[in-house]
């Protein structure tokens, strides 16, 4: 009798174990599976693109002609970047079918000239009206991607220069970007 019960707490012990083994044999594969998905949905087209010189200049050349965004614009030294006018926030509602999604961004922009601030400041509510009309007209689609801010970019930057007569705006800087 002392053997039975010596020999069935031996399985018990033999098969808690083999339940601890494939416990952790399930974890690791569910986080090596979850780094995996992580990496194939984090990782943007354009990221992923190897770094060879000819890659490169191919990649830029495409950006040019598709979005009219000057990739090489990115490489300018902060010397050569003009007068900064900051924005406040803007804090809108995406177009979205299905849920509710939120774009929260700061805007920069860049000036032509010193000039035009003075401007800016006075048209600061029609210039925010139209920027965060541009903003709520998009979908998450089309603002997630580098291609899409780019394009928001140029957007918001056409929009604006057509309002204003003392000067132009060289560039968009987005200093936050915040999508919920």
């Amino acid at each position: 009798m002392a053997e039975e019960v010596k020999e069935e707490e031996s399985q018990g012990k033999k098969s808690s174990n083999m339940l601890m083994i494939i416990i952790i044999i399930v974890l690791v594969l569910i986080i090596i599976l979850g780094a995996i998905a992580f990496l194939f949905i984090g990782s943007d087209d354009e990221e992923a693109i190897s770094s060879t010189p000819a890659k490169q200049e191919k990649v830029k050349q495409t950006t040019k002609r598709t979005s009219g965004y000057n990739m090489e614009e990115d490489s300018r030294s902060l010397n050569e970047i003009g007068i900064l006018y900051p924005l406040d926030t803007f804090t809108v509602n995406l177009k979205s079918d299905s849920g509710r999604r939120f774009l929260k961004t700061t805007i920069s922009l860049e000036l032509e000239g010193e000039e035009l601030s003075l401007e800016l400041d006075a048209k600061s509510a029609v210039l925010r009206d139209r920027i965060i009309r541009i903003l709520s007209s998009k979908t998450l689609e089309e603002v997630s991607s580098k291609k899409g801010k780019n394009k928001l970019s140029m957007q918001i930057m056409d929009t604006l220069n057509s309002m204003i007569s003392d000067g132009r705006i060289k560039g968009i800087y987005f200093t936050e970007f915040v999508i919920q």
